[in-house]
């Protein structure tokens, strides 16, 4: 149940068209809905804007499966599963078909609304194209939340001129998500052109000193560019709900 589902509840009660009863037993359900191996969090719309998100990984997929139909029942809006892979979205077809695999994103949206848009973008900067996934985790994430979304790959501080051509995308966006694998420079450098708020997320890609993406992580951590926040390595979305958060106000 969304904000909107209960308004409309509270005004039915308040007209007499629903009992007092079934309101009742609507709005003990409201907090979660207790399936034994999950309890799905249908508050957390009301609270922080968006429904929960499936996290995949390590969950059976029958599991997935019941999240999906729980959530079928008792929403209207579009369902994220993240870290989706295909057999997940296979799943998920099973019960609806308007699941849409979005491959590159490792994510399964069951699309049942429209996309919001705003005014404002999102602009989505990858350093490398081996940095897409990551990078397509974020916009992907960032267009189901509502979010106008530009991006813009593979314009890594190897070959500076490639993001020096495209600044402008980067200086009319109202928030940056950077996507850098590697030493992480890109979201200093980015951070330096704009005065807008940078989001950078370092990516696990590079050699054998970048460690797993720890090398990326300190370096945009220990920045010298200003207005510059960093969420773990490969975590393309808790930047887009940063970014999110960022572009809603």
């Amino acid at each position: 149940m969304n904000t909107d589902q209960l308004r409309e509840l509270l005004k039915s009660v308040q007209n007499s068209t629903v009992d007092i009863d079934t309101a009742l037993d609507k709005l003990k359900e409201l907090p979660y809905h207790d399936l034994s191996y999950a309890k799905v969090d249908y508050h957390r719309e009301i609270r922080s804007g968006f429904p929960e998100v499936i996290y995949s990984p390590g969950k059976t997929l029958p599991q997935i499966q019941g999240i999906v139909k729980d959530m079928l029942g008792r929403t209207e809006g579009n369902i994220l599963a993240s870290r989706a892979e295909p057999e997940v979205y296979e799943a998920i077809r099973e019960i609806t078909p308007d699941a849409v695999y979005y491959k590159e994103a490792r994510s399964v949206v069951v699309k049942r609304q429209p996309y919001a848009a705003t005014d404002s973008y999102i602009a989505v900067v990858s350093a490398g194209t081996s940095d897409i996934p990551v990078a397509e985790e974020a916009a992907v994430t960032a267009e189901v939340m509502g979010n106008t979304v530009r991006r813009l790959y593979d314009v890594g501080v190897a070959g500076i001129h490639r993001l020096l051509d495209n600044v402008d995308v980067v200086s009319h966006a109202k928030v940056v998500i950077v996507v850098a694998g590697m030493e992480g420079a890109l979201a200093s450098v980015v951070g330096g052109l704009t005065d807008k708020p940078v989001v950078a997320v370092p990516t696990s890609i590079g050699y054998g000193a970048n460690f797993g993406g720890i090398s990326a992580l300190l370096g945009m951590l220990t920045s010298c560019a200003s207005g510059i926040g960093v969420v773990n390595i490969d975590n393309g979305f808790g930047a887009a709900c940063m970014a999110s958060k960022i572009n809603h106000l």
